[in-house]
């Protein structure tokens, strides 16, 4: 899928053999009827009530190389929001999940080389309501103006031999990225709020997959 500024498709279209996918403002929908990468049942755990674990606001930010002014922002505007538990007043303490804190680390890096603000939100979104063997083979390439799906290797030669992408994203780098840092800093138990030290998220993310399957 492509994001657009103006949310509108252009520059190279969909192909017929299932990518690369253009993202924009209504397309995040249409990527979910493929059915190559339809969401599976772990996804429905990633996105709140299923965490086993959750992170607080400066270890989200310390594995996504990101500031905590920048979290506290990107959480108040809607841009990433906590899907564990959210902030509801003085003296309560947000709680990201795994996939969050993925998700925020990816945000970084797309503001760090100059795409759009709006297209980042609609990248978000299509992140969250994907699945996980999904965001694990997905690579996001951008132009700064648009933002490109690709699932395979050959999607990807195909936008930088069509000089679209310049900048590109393997989610599943910045997934393990994110689960080495995590394992060395200190998560809290969702049900009784126990400190974690050196919790692996994959751990928790293989034994979703094996209940799912």
């Amino acid at each position: 899928m492509r994001v657009t500024g103006d949310g509108t498709t252009g520059g190279i279209p969909a192909r017929s053999d299932g990518g690369p996918y253009p993202l924009h403002g209504s397309a995040a929908g249409s990527a979910r009827r493929q059915p190559e990468t339809a969401p599976t049942a772990s996804a429905v755990g990633a996105t709140g009530g299923g965490e086993q674990v959750g992170y607080r606001g400066p270890t989200a930010c310390a594995a996504a190389g990101i500031t905590y002014r920048q979290l506290d922002y990107w959480a108040r505007t809607g841009l990433v929001e906590p899907t564990v538990r959210p902030a509801y007043g003085s003296g309560t303490q947000r709680l990201y999940s795994f996939r969050d804190v993925v998700v925020l680390k990816i945000v970084k890096r797309f503001l760090d080389t100059g795409v759009a603000l709006q297209n980042i939100r609609t990248a978000v979104q299509h992140l969250r309501d994907r699945g996980f063997s999904d965001l694990e083979r997905m690579t996001l390439m951008s132009d700064g103006a648009t933002v490109y799906e690709c699932t395979s290797p050959d999607q990807v030669v195909s936008l930088l031999q069509g000089g679209q992408g310049i900048f590109g994203i393997a989610v599943g780098v910045v997934w393990r990225d994110v689960e080495n840092a995590l394992s060395q800093l200190h998560g809290e138990r969702v049900d009784t709020g126990e400190t974690v030290v050196g919790h692996n998220p994959a751990d928790e993310l293989a034994a979703r997959r094996n209940r799912a399957g």
